[in-house]
């Protein structure tokens, strides 16, 4: 979908018609910038949550691992100097700022500034294109608490549809993976085992919300543009004792079960993320890895989208839609266009047994 191509009258007529926005806001996860970062960062990520301290601790040594540096920050930096660029050269040509769930810049002072700019409304890009708790409701919990404190001066806010199967998410993923796939001999590039990763929730929390059958679309829309015949989604970065069901397979088990039945070579696509942060950098380059290398594996990671024009042209396309009030909602497949506006039941983070942990919530 593409507007500068329109007459000035359609153009003309869209903006008489249109709703006022003021500005975009991107909504993150946020991470550590630094080593003295990590552990308040993971603190603010468990505050209220019912995770033992010896995870806590396990998933620090993640951040170690890679320095104590977090990539989501300049990933998100990245995207913000992108998309502004977007929209100053295609419109609507409105300001962007960006908001963390968990570290600096935190999204209160993030609205904060919007407000002090004279902000009063705005529409919240969510770096997740899936719904979940953690991947939707619970970053609309987390503007309606910084709008809050404000008072009359908070800007309205309404957030972005979920994306997982726009062709501007879609097709990006399937590009990566076609050219991942050359990784291979051209002989055999048809058979390799795709596994397609995201983060793994308690199956409480899944059965309340369309995650995996989202999950499961924008897998078989990638694989079938990319003419990718074997592949299966699987799991990563599950936080959950063992006595707690959640989604699986595990990436790792699948990994294991590849080889025994006699495969030397996969692909692993991270379709749930849209950035190689993190979970992406130490569950797959660095687990996974280790992993495929032990069991004498052949394995090539499929980049996510991050800043990839087409996908940066989808995030305007979305903020076009309820800027301009667009009849048309693009969607591939089986599943429709998602609600502009969620439902009031949407998401709900699901009944947990007494004394079961939260999921760290996913970076997206």
């Amino acid at each position: 979908m593409s507007f500068p191509s329109d007459s000035a009258d359609a153009t003309a007529s869209r903006l008489i018609h249109s709703t006022h926005y003021d500005a975009v806001v991107i909504v993150s996860f946020g991470g550590p910038e630094c080593q003295l970062d990590v552990l308040p960062f993971l603190e603010n990520v468990l505050r209220g949550r019912n995770v033992p301290r010896e995870r806590m601790l396990e998933v620090a040594e993640h951040y170690r691992h890679c320095g104590g540096r977090s990539p989501i920050n300049d990933q998100n930096r990245m995207l913000l100097k992108a998309l502004q660029a977007e929209l100053s050269a295609h419109g609507p040509d409105i300001p962007v700022y960006w908001g963390n769930r968990n570290w600096h810049p935190m999204l209160a002072d993030t609205v904060r500034q919007m407000a002090d700019d004279g902000i009063r409304k705005a529409i919240a890009f969510v770096t997740s294109a899936y719904s979940s708790y953690s991947g939707c409701r619970q970053y609309r919990e987390n503007i309606a608490a910084a709008c809050e404190p404000l008072g009359a001066r908070a800007p309205s806010i309404d957030k972005i549809r979920v994306f997982f199967n726009h062709p501007g998410f879609v097709g990006p993923m399937a590009d990566r993976l076609t050219r991942s796939l050359e990784h291979f001999e051209a002989d055999v590039r048809n058979t390799i085992p795709v596994l397609f990763t995201a983060h793994s929730i308690p199956t409480s929390m899944s059965q309340s919300c369309r995650y995996e059958a989202q999950l499961t679309e924008a897998s078989r829309l990638v694989a079938e543009t990319a003419g990718v015949a074997n592949w299966r989604l699987v799991y990563q970065s599950r936080s959950g004792p063992p006595s707690q069901p959640w989604l699986e397979p595990d990436v790792c088990d699948a990994v294991r079960e590849l080889a025994t039945l006699g495969n030397k070579r996969v692909a692993i696509v991270p379709i749930g993320f849209i950035s190689d942060h993190m979970e992406v950098v130490y569950d797959l380059d660095t687990e996974a890895a280790d992993v495929c290398k032990s069991l004498g594996i052949d394995m090539v990671r499929t980049p996510t989208v991050g800043t990839d024009p087409i996908f940066i042209r989808m995030i305007r396309d979305l903020v076009a839609e309820r800027v301009w009030n667009l009849d048309t909602r693009p969607a591939m497949g089986l599943l429709p266009a998602n609600h502009d506006v969620c439902p009031l039941d949407c998401c709900p983070a699901g009944q947990r047994p007494r004394g079961v942990s939260e999921p760290i919530a996913a970076q997206t």
